[in-house]
């Protein structure tokens, strides 16, 4: 059976950094590096679930309709991480290497993605707002469209370590959609589907380019696994 540990072996992954962490029949591993490159090896439909949320391509640093009042801190926008948007070949990558894919943002790629019929959408229950009130999710699944609602409130009591960090309890319902014990994220930022993936008692591929953000998530995937009293 293929895994990730084997093709590190064999040099085929050109990591920056993996480290591994074990605990009963939990495994979590993070990569840092271009998930691009790492996707590229790893065979058709073996990874059970892709569950991501990738960079819109809209710059959510300058474009405004963000303040403190908000819930927004100012130091989280650093970089240029949201400037572009990952090209077409990413998203081919995704399809090919997962049985079930869940997107967020998938509106944002509409171009490069299949129609499909569900929609999974993130109804933030505020109105008239500066930001948007709901989210969605491309998915690759023929079946019918769902909503989760949960309040904008109670995802910023989470404490937000990313601009567009999503809540812990939304990524758990989306693992919810999903048959099979292995999850990736390969644009894995705060590290918000491995805390969901830990806490679910599911398996977690995490992939990031940003070795800030790696860290930060490598520490809530940690603290998380330590709050299950798993072993790292």
């Amino acid at each position: 059976r293929w895994s990730v540990q084997q093709l590190v072996a064999r040099g085929r992954c050109g990591l920056t950094y993996l480290r591994m962490c074990r605990g009963l029949k939990l495994t979590v591993e993070l990569h840092l590096g271009d998930c691009l490159d790492i996707m590229r090896n790893i065979p058709d439909k073996s990874i059970d679930a892709v569950i991501t949320d990738p960079p819109y391509g809209i710059d959510h640093i300058h474009a405004g309709g963000r303040s403190s009042n908000n819930g927004w801190s100012e130091a989280l926008y650093s970089g240029n991480w949201d400037k572009e948007r990952p090209r077409k070949e990413y998203f081919d990558e995704i399809i090919r290497v997962s049985k079930t894919t869940i997107i967020w943002g998938g509106n944002y790629f509409s171009d490069y993605l299949p129609p499909k019929m569900r929609w999974l959408v993130w109804d933030k229950g505020q109105r008239n707002f500066s930001l948007a009130d709901f989210e969605m999710a491309w998915t690759n699944q023929n079946k019918a469209s769902r909503i989760f609602e949960y309040s904008r409130a109670l995802a910023n009591k989470q404490g937000k370590v990313h601009p567009t960090q999503k809540p812990t309890e939304l990524m758990k319902w989306c693992i919810e959609f999903v048959e099979g014990d292995t999850i990736l994220d390969p644009f894995m930022g705060s590290g918000t589907t491995g805390v969901a993936c830990v806490q679910t008692g599911r398996n977690f591929i995490g992939i990031e380019i940003d070795e800030g953000y790696f860290k930060i998530a490598e520490k809530r995937i940690h603290d998380a696994q330590q709050q299950m009293r798993l072993p790292i």
